[in-house]
Parts: structure tokens; C-alpha cells; sequence
């Protein structure tokens, strides 16, 4: 299937497509965040998980220094991983990366993932547009039903 591609013009298009995407996760979902600094992983990993919460308010900070965040939500643990700091797919056991696969995972700088890159994920690819808070987001992993339901 080729993959989607979804202009989005600001920070609000990012955060509905956040709830879109909250709305179609599973226990069992990886959800891999790519894209240079500044690109938005981030914000949209926070929109996905303040909309799985249910609360606009959720204090989700960047897992920057502390590698990864655990949310309780409704629908089961999700964890917010940023392996930026790590070399490789070494480090992730001491992490609990498989304790973290019965949960849902949003992981930024996949690429450190290595061999651990679960086939079956939705890869997300954010880039800068063209105005200063527009991206382009483009999907790739999931099967067209799936893929469909992040089309606003």
C-alpha cells in the first residue's frame, strides 16, 4: 500500500489528528515517531496521549532525559519513549521494552530500535512545511482500514 500523506497546516491540525489517532489504537500498537529535531514528534505524541486520557490538561513532558514515560489510560498503559540518548536496541531491556509491548508505545528516534522495530507498526514521518507550524505527516505500516481512519 502506498503511504499517506497529510498536510497539516498548525498545532491544532496536529492535535486532531492526535485524537484520531488515540481513538484507533490497541493494546499492542507501536507507534514509530521519525523526523529531524523540531519536527513535531513530540507534540504529536502528547496529543495522542492527552486525547487517549481524555484530558486536555495532561501533563506530558518530553522523555528526553528519562528515556520513557508510563501513562495509566482508560484503555491500558501506553509508554512514551525518546531514544535519542541511546546508541542502540541495547539499552531498551533495562527500559522494559517488552513490558511495555502488552501496552501501547509511541517511541521517538526509532532507528535506535534496531532489530526490536516491531514489522507491524505505523511508522510516522513528520517534516517541516512550508509556513512555520505546518508539517507533513506521512504513514506507512499500517493496512488501508487502519491507515483510512487517520484521514480527517
Amino acid at each position: 500500500m502506498p503511504p499517506l500523506t497529510l498536510d497539516l497546516p498548525d498545532e491544532a491540525a496536529t492535535a486532531a489528528l492526535g485524537a484520531r489517532l488515540a481513538a484507533v489504537l490497541r493494546p499492542g500498537d507501536a507507534v514509530l515517531l521519525d523526523g529531524p529535531l523540531g519536527a513535531g514528534k513530540s507534540a504529536l505524541a502528547r496529543a495522542v496521549l492527552r486525547a487517549a486520557a481524555g484530558d486536555p490538561a495532561l501533563e506530558v513532558p518530553s522523555p528526553t532525559f528519562t528515556l520513557v514515560q508510563t501513562y495509566d489510560l482508560p484503555a491500558g498503559p501506553a509508554h512514551h519513549f525518546d531514544l535519542y540518548r541511546l546508541d542502540g536496541p541495547a539499552g531498551l531491556r533495562e527500559l522494559g521494552w517488552e513490558e511495555a509491548r502488552e501496552g501501547v508505545v509511541l517511541v521517538e528516534w526509532p532507528d535506535r530500535l534496531g532489530d526490536l522495530a516491531p514489522p507491524d507498526s505505523l511508522r510516522i514521518t513528520l517534516a517541516f512545511g512550508e509556513a512555520p507550524e505546518a508539517r507533513r505527516a506521512t504513514f506507512s505500516g499500517w493496512n488501508p482500514d487502519r491507515m483510512a481512519s487517520l484521514r480527517p
